[in-house]
């Protein structure tokens, strides 16, 4: 039998080609498993923007902190989007909508709704109803019990009456006799026929008979929380409608130029006229006759 031997010229060879190839494997070893990672990982790639230039641009822009000239522009659709996604506005298309202004009014009045100190804080457990900036929250003292949301009080000629209120009457499953059985669920009344309730409608572009009235998942909650005696707070005026019904309101300080502008928006968004009203001033009320 022959044997070939190797000499040690030979062999070091070998293991110089061996190494190589190793080193060429495990590269491309490495190389690949990232590149999958990233495949499987990724997000998917984000949809274009494509909202427009809403009613709200300027006012979004300045809130922002965005160029302000009052187009949409790509960043300020992304933007726009990125806030309407956060509020959880839909669609979250990055227009600058009255329902993403309005929505970003209730989050920042969320750190401390009762600022200003208008809503009394030595009555105990109080429903506050900020006509001006249409927000209601609840709170003990200076505690706040329910977060601020935004709310749809009475329009023109039909406004919310303010002062101290009680709930007095409750019913579920209301529906209107005025509003030709319009649904009011988790109805709480407090005047007349004004009450606390739910609504199916958009809260931003119609306006109320004078009830507050909110989201029905909202409605549901504040449900939860009162029952007949509970305390009610109504202050301020409803941008829009310049009276305030009912009894005398605390002294309220002139407003800035941009609480004026806010309030000019809110009324704008909160509109007066999208309601066919039935009834008059003079229409007797009972509790069956909630208006809504």
């Amino acid at each position: 039998m022959h044997r070939t031997t190797h000499g040690p010229s030979s062999r070091s060879a070998l293991r110089s080609a061996l190494s190589a190839l190793l080193a060429v494997t495990a590269s491309l070893g490495a190389g690949a498993a990232p590149a999958a990672a990233v495949q499987r990982g990724a997000p998917p790639p984000s949809a274009p923007c494509t909202g427009g230039t809403g009613p709200y641009q300027w006012e979004l822009e300045e809130k922002l902190g965005l160029p302000q000239d009052g187009r949409q522009s790509a960043e300020d659709c992304e933007a726009i989007r990125a806030l309407q996604r956060r509020l959880g506005v839909e669609p979250a298309d990055g227009r600058a909508t009255v329902a993403t202004y309005r929505m970003l009014l209730v989050e920042e009045a969320r750190k401390n709704p009762n600022a200003k100190g208008e809503c009394p804080v030595d009555r105990g457990t109080v429903t506050c109803v900020d006509l001006n900036r249409q927000l209601l929250w609840m709170q003990n003292g200076r505690r706040v019990v329910f977060a601020p949301i935004p709310v749809r009080t009475g329009k023109r000629g039909y406004e919310t009456r303010t002062g101290w209120h009680e709930v007095y009457w409750r019913n579920k499953d209301h529906v209107s006799t005025i509003y030709a059985d319009a649904p009011m669920p988790y109805a709480q009344f407090f005047n007349g026929g004004q009450a606390l309730h739910g609504t199916y409608e958009d809260l931003f572009t119609t306006g109320s008979g004078g009830c507050v009235s909110m989201y029905v998942k909202d409605a549901e909650r504040l449900w939860k929380l009162l029952d007949v005696g509970s305390r009610i707070y109504v202050w301020g005026v409803k941008p829009g409608t310049g009276t305030a019904r009912s009894l005398p309101t605390p002294s309220e300080p002139t407003p800035s130029a941009a609480e004026e502008r806010d309030n000019r928006l809110v009324a704008e968004g909160f509109g007066a006229d999208g309601i066919e009203v039935t009834w008059t001033p003079a229409t007797p009320l009972t509790p069956a006759d909630g208006r809504g």
